[in-house]
């Protein structure tokens, strides 16, 4: 297993910088994922890790060793496609055995060691199975464990989940993690996807426009967003825009409460994060509570045990709060209701905005 160092890598494509000195450090075992838009460069990155790009500046260093000159086939990664790109002409088996078999070694622990990466990834009874015969979802456990196969320091997934569907992708990201852990190699795996990265990331590396946002735990990137790029693309809920004035913030005639407000110099132009736990909405009858929030239900979404409400703010075009409430809760809020928002002013993120 090893460790991997990203140090100051730059990358540029016919004059557009795609990569901005960037720095990312894995632990030995990690499983780190690299989030972001289509085209923020999560791809060039992971591309140059394996060695198929060379930085314009900048080192790969991996296990304590600089691997930046070093060809893709002298790096000891193993990586995933999202296209599953298996030998047609070769069963389950032969396809895992391909990689110890270049490397020259002995039979008998070519087939031991596919054999038990076969079982490892559940296809035990399907060995002697081409790939026309495999479903899609079994036909990815059959490159992860051909990449699994030559024992690699560092296991590369891009995408690997993307062609399947919804049912399937979340049982391979089930496996993929379970296989992850009981190998402890370390692995970075690229995915636009938030679910699937928060689900089974040790770290998430947020990207946006060549450069890194947030490096941080699933949790620490939910609840505390560096910015309003990483909230918005984490998760969902509200980002409004305001001014910091006391432990509040200042939106147009509202004043919402907010205590971490408190923490930024009074004036400064902020962004609170509502996520939509934070937030309960109460049927509005008679006269709006002074300083509360006031709108009016625009949307359901039954959820099962909830249902999300979206409340666009009276007078202010464009802005709504969204709140998941119990859904035998949510049933006396139909669209059309008058409410009024609220929430425990400990739970936003206050933002500087640009910071």
């Amino acid at each position: 297993m090893a460790t991997v160092t990203i140090e100051q890598v730059r990358k540029s494509f016919g004059g557009r910088e795609v990569l901005a000195q960037l720095d990312l450090h894995m632990t030995d075992g990690e499983l780190v994922c690299l989030l972001g838009p289509s085209g923020c460069g999560k791809t060039t990155l992971l591309r140059i890790i394996a060695g198929f790009i060379s930085p314009d500046a900048g080192s790969v260093v991996v296990a304590g060793t600089d691997v930046t000159q070093v060809s893709p086939r002298g790096r000891r990664m193993g990586m995933v496609f999202q296209a599953y790109s298996l030998f047609p002409n070769m069963t389950a088996l032969e396809n895992v055995k391909f990689g110890p078999r270049v490397a020259g070694k002995p039979k008998a622990e070519q087939e031991s060691r596919a054999k038990t990466l076969l079982e490892l990834v559940g296809l035990g009874q399907h060995m002697a199975k081409y790939p026309h015969q495999l479903s899609g979802g079994q036909q990815q456990r059959v490159a992860l464990a051909r990449a699994l196969a030559v024992q690699p320091q560092v296991l590369l997934l891009d995408e690997p989940l993307s062609a399947l569907d919804a049912k399937v992708r979340v049982q391979l990201r089930d496996e993929i993690r379970r296989i992850q852990r009981e190998t402890g190699v370390t692995t970075v795996l690229v995915t636009h996807d938030q679910e699937e990265a928060l689900s089974i990331s040790d770290r998430v590396a947020v990207m946006n426009a060549g450069r890194l946002l947030q490096v941080a735990s699933p949790a620490a990137i939910y609840r505390d967003p560096a910015d309003g790029f990483v909230a918005r693309f984490i998760g969902s809920g509200a980002v409004l825009g305001g001014i910091a004035e006391g432990q509040a913030v200042r939106m147009g005639a509202h004043l919402l409460p907010a205590w971490a407000a408190g923490h930024h110099e009074a004036g400064a132009k902020v962004e609170m994060l509502l996520r939509p736990e934070f937030v309960t909405l109460t049927a509005l009858d008679g006269e709006a509570p002074m300083g509360g929030l006031v709108g009016e239900v625009r949307e359901s979404i039954f959820l099962g045990a909830l249902t999300r409400l979206r409340m666009a703010v009276a007078g202010m075009a464009d802005v709504s709060i969204w709140s998941d409430l119990p859904s035998d809760e949510a049933e006396s809020l139909s669209i059309g209701r008058r409410v009024v928002a609220s929430w425990d002013p400990a739970r936003p993120r206050v933002m500087v905005l640009g910071g």
